[in-house]
């Protein structure tokens, strides 16, 4: 089985750090959940993004998440692949050129990436997209594009697999996303 870096941040979707976590486990991979300048043991705030008919999504609090690595300590080569959930984490980590390197590294060793979400805006902030068809939520389609990506447009329970890379809109698509990305592993 697969060893996988996941990176969070603060307000990172509840659903989006929750359920592949869990659920990459629950597949025998052993998933390693870092955030900069926070240790194993510490936790990071989740945000619920709701779906409710108006012309954006609702944002609740989550819940807390214990990341179960440290962030300082992390030796990219033992890892196969990487997950990059959505939320606003990826909007200020993407600012951190230490996490953009740890997402360059997953490229540059062609080793597979899940990204879901506003995922999409740290992988648009550390590498070139061109060649790549990326998913993500629709508000990210400026920065795919401006990266050089082809943006897939799929419905919200729907992912896509360019490559090495696995995208999807949001969390509705945590199905398709996850048998995605487990195939690639």
């Amino acid at each position: 089985m697969a060893r996988l870096l996941l990176i969070a941040g603060d307000f990172v979707e509840d659903y989006e750090i929750m359920v592949p976590f869990q659920a990459l486990q629950a597949m025998g991979h052993t998933v390693d959940a870092v955030c900069p300048d926070k240790r194993e043991g510490d936790s990071v705030r989740t945000a619920i993004h709701d779906f409710e008919g108006d012309q954006t999504y609702t944002e609740k609090p989550g819940h807390n998440f214990i990341l179960n690595a440290s962030f300082a300590e992390v030796a990219l080569e033992d890892y196969d692949a990487l997950v990059v959930p959505g939320g606003r984490a990826p909007e200020y980590l993407r600012l951190d050129e230490r996490v953009l390197e740890m997402v360059r590294h997953f490229f540059e060793h062609d080793k597979p990436v899940a990204a879901i979400c506003h995922g999409a805006q740290l992988l648009a902030a550390a590498i070139s997209l061109e060649g790549f068809r990326v998913s993500a939520y629709p508000a990210c389609a400026p920065e795919v594009t401006l990266a050089g990506g082809n943006f897939a447009e799929l419905q919200v329970d729907q992912a896509i697999t360019s490559g090495k890379l696995v995208t999807a809109p949001a969390w509705p698509a945590h199905p398709a996303w996850l048998a995605r990305f487990n195939e690639l592993l």
